[in-house]
């Protein structure tokens, strides 16, 4: 299943994508008011029923599409997780998980615009799939980490470099209009082997990151594990476990993004993740 979160008309819902259509399952399960409270009802059961035989409720193209949770509670990601993006960076391969949090507000969904900072035009790209939470859990054993997984989505990790390289890495990561997630949550069912996913970007059309992730230093298990370690992990949380190389920063000259720029990310088996860039103030 393809489950969104979307506005139209001036209504919010949710409900799941089925070829060019939207099925409005808000108003099938209406004591599930979200796509979050339905992860946490544990309800893929009751929304594969409702789906049986169901027809769209309005063409997908006349919805806008949220980020597939739109108030998640945590958005935890994970920094030099990929061989090759750290050592084009200049690091060295990490004995520990690096993590940073990004705050809920930086968020759009599909077609919304990335934002590009009035204080700063170092705005890079990172492709990036992402875990979304389904099962609570706390001190979760790797074995079991894929039982806590509701679905995956892309989420694209675009960075502030010169806040996040001077300043903080909180800062350079939180700007307003940078972090596009979506288009969908494509359920863990459909994806049974995440370990092995091709990544890319698309700058205007030209091909600039091409990653997989067998090649993640911390894997999806490892990195549950970690996690809940130290923190409860809840329904809808989301997970976005990083990039690969090929990023921005390290070209020379540097690639950065810029207004009207068209930037397209994709996670094999989920989709393209499209978002166009704007100026701050001119978002449109």
């Amino acid at each position: 299943m393809k489950l969104v979160s979307y506005t139209h008309k001036g209504r919010s819902s949710w409900g799941a994508a089925a070829g060019t259509g939207l099925v409005d399952m808000g108003k099938r399960l209406p004591d599930l008011p979200s796509l979050r409270s339905a992860l946490a009802a544990n309800a893929q059961g009751r929304i594969a029923a409702a789906l049986k035989g169901a027809t769209a409720d309005l063409p997908l193209s006349e919805a806008r599409l949220l980020p597939p949770i739109p108030d998640p509670e945590k958005v935890i990601c994970f920094g030099n997780n990929y061989r090759e993006h750290v050592l084009e960076a200049g690091g060295k391969i990490p004995e520990h998980p690096s993590l940073f949090v990004r705050l809920a507000n930086t968020l759009v969904g599909h077609e919304a615009p990335i934002i590009v900072p009035r204080v700063s035009s170092d705005l890079d790209y990172e492709t990036e799939l992402a875990l979304v939470i389904g099962k609570p859990g706390r001190h979760i054993p790797a074995a079991k980490a894929f039982d806590h997984i509701a679905g995956y989505t892309c989420f694209h990790d675009a960075s502030v470099r010169d806040f996040q390289l001077l300043h903080s890495l909180d800062a350079g990561k939180n700007f307003i209009g940078t972090g596009p997630c979506g288009p969908w949550i494509v359920t863990r069912d459909e994806i049974p082997n995440p370990g092995n996913l091709t990544l890319r970007t698309r700058l205007n059309g030209t091909l600039l990151q091409n990653g997989n992730t067998s090649e993640l230093i911390f894997d999806i298990p490892a990195m549950i594990a970690y996690i809940s370690c130290f923190t409860p992990l809840g329904p809808g949380d989301i997970i976005a476990t990083g990039t690969p190389s090929g990023v921005g920063f390290t070209r020379k000259p540097p690639i950065w993004l810029k207004p009207g720029d068209v930037v397209e990310i994709e996670v094999e088996g989920i989709g393209i993740l499209r978002n166009p860039v704007r100026a701050e103030g001119d978002e449109g």
